[in-house]
């Protein structure tokens, strides 16, 4: 099937809309508020040779990294119509409480493809409740850790004997086989449309044009090389910053990120995976294509991402990686825009640079949400606010929802007003969550931003720092608290970056 420009558009889409088909049935069968309202989950479809054929609108730093997964369940030799679990982030996971189930596509008898779930888990076991804990210093405190395995009803009740809300996960599990069956359905159909020899043309070709326009773009840029320092506020045991230097290059359209120079591994759970620190690369660069760009395995062909092993961003076991995948994965966009604007790239200020993780839990229940804040502004637009920034791409939780199921109490949810930073663009502001704790709980903070507001661009003033407090007491940005009936948590995003010395025009 030789594609022309139409036909690259036609079948791009097909692809597309089979990995969406997948997010809308995960997200309509979940159990968990955090996949079924906040939608912390994504899906994509790959080839038989282990490549993204496309994947959904979802999250960037689990889409980013579902190509480890999958190359790590091919080493198993699956067998068409089979399924596959995994969450050890040094064997294609990210972090723990993201379960992976990738489902081995049958067509005429072989493996033609691999349909592919990644969510997010408000618990997998571990030393707290929602298994993101603060102080942890080895992986094995945050859950359960489960190797690329075939999914069997053994290795389900071994999962849920481990974990604080069984229920709730046997339903969420449910609500990811349902999807992955629906992409395998998806792939078969399309193959009968056009003809299996054919369709596996068109992801070729699919394949290459990305990867042709994605060179093309990046041979237009600096060549460089530009380096930055960024810095994350402590690992949740110390307290003192931990930078991440990183050197980009662009050689033939090959976009060359090298972080050596890195701090070394962390005693705490900020350490990030080499899979999810590539998957923070690929975002920066799919920033800098134009809309039209299939965001497929072809794009990844042009990145190089290397990092001395060991270091902060180069995880080894058995070092803990919860806040790796969610904080420090923000720090490293926000590192290699600021190396790309130090070459003379046009790229925005900063934005709040963090998810601001909330883990609650009690006797029986759990429950995990990140918080939106202010985007940096742009040369010519100024931030939003309110939105998750960078590798975060989730919604909020509904407070009807919220206080429904869980026993908590919204006291203020509000934009915060004046958090974003001044300039000729103004960034976007954050927000004000506040929580009163109807019953005894824990809760647990990983936040970044709070001592290091985001950073304004060409002048443009600096977004304000976040502030988490309890009962009006400071708090730091990474924590467990107990808290008893009545304690409110308040929870005060940053703000993002202006671009500009001058004023809002």
């Amino acid at each position: 099937m030789r594609l022309d420009s139409v036909g690259l558009e036609v079948m791009g889409h097909a692809f597309a809309s089979i990995a969406e088909e997948m997010g809308l049935v995960l997200v309509h069968s979940a159990l968990s508020p955090n996949i079924r309202e906040r939608r912390d989950a994504s899906a994509a479809l790959f080839d038989a040779d282990g490549e993204m054929i496309a994947q959904a609108a979802h999250i960037p730093v689990h889409l980013g990294a579902l190509g480890d997964a999958v190359a790590a369940v091919r080493t198993l030799d699956p067998r068409p119509g089979e399924l596959f679990l995994l969450n050890d982030p040094y064997a294609g996971g990210s972090h723990l409480p993201d379960l992976t189930l990738i489902g081995a596509i049958e067509i005429d008898g072989a493996v033609g493809g691999y349909s592919v779930v990644r969510a997010h888990h408000s618990d997998v076991g571990g030393m707290t409740p929602g298994s993101m804990p603060a102080g942890a210093r080895e992986l094995y405190q945050e859950g359960i850790v489960i190797p690329p395995s075939r999914f069997t009803p053994e290795l389900e009740r071994l999962l849920l004997a481990n974990v604080r809300t069984p229920e709730m996960r046997r339903g969420d599990l449910a609500a990811q086989r349902a999807a992955v069956e629906r992409g395998a359905d998806g792939l078969r159909a399309l193959a009968r449309r056009h003809g299996w020899d054919g369709l596996r043309e068109a992801a070729r070709e699919l394949l290459n044009y990305a990867e042709r326009r994605t060179t093309a773009v990046l041979s237009r840029l600096p060549a460089g090389p530009m380096a930055a320092i960024d810095f994350l506020e402590g690992d949740g045991v110390f307290a003192a910053d931990l930078h991440i230097r990183v050197e980009v290059t662009i050689r033939d359209g090959i976009f060359c990120a090298d972080f050596t120079g890195t701090h070394g591994a962390a005693p705490g759970n900020v350490n990030c995976p080499i899979a999810v620190t590539r998957s923070a690369v690929l975002f920066v660069v799919r920033t800098l294509l134009p809309e039209d760009v299939p965001m497929n395995g072809g794009v990844p062909r042009a990145i190089r991402v290397t990092a001395p092993p060991g270091c902060l961003v180069h995880a080894r076991p058995p070092s803990a990686v919860a806040a790796g995948n969610v904080e420090t994965s923000q720090r490293i966009t926000d590192c290699v825009f600021r190396a790309l604007a130090s070459g003379g790239c046009r790229v925005p200020a900063q934005g709040q640079g963090t998810m601001n993780n909330v883990t609650f839990g009690g006797t029986g229940w759990t429950y995990y949400e990140t918080i939106g804040g202010g985007q940096g502004a742009s040369r010519g637009a100024n931030g939003p606010s309110g939105v998750h920034v960078g590798m975060s791409n989730t919604l909020n939780t509904p407070i009807e929802v919220l206080e429904l199921e869980h026993p908590l109490r919204m006291r203020t949810y509000a934009r915060r007003p004046g958090s974003g930073g001044s300039g000729t663009w103004n960034g976007g502001d954050g927000v004000v969550r506040e929580f009163e704790a109807l019953a005894p709980m824990e809760v647990t903070l990983l936040t970044e931003r709070r001592r290091h507001g985001p950073a304004g661009a060409d002048g443009g003033g600096d977004g304000a720092a976040g502030r988490n407090t309890l009962n009006g007491k400071p708090l730091g940005s990474k924590t467990t608290q107990r808290l008893t009936v009545g304690d409110i948590l308040r929870i005060e995003t940053p703000g993002g970056g202006a671009w500009g010395k001058g004023h809002d025009p």
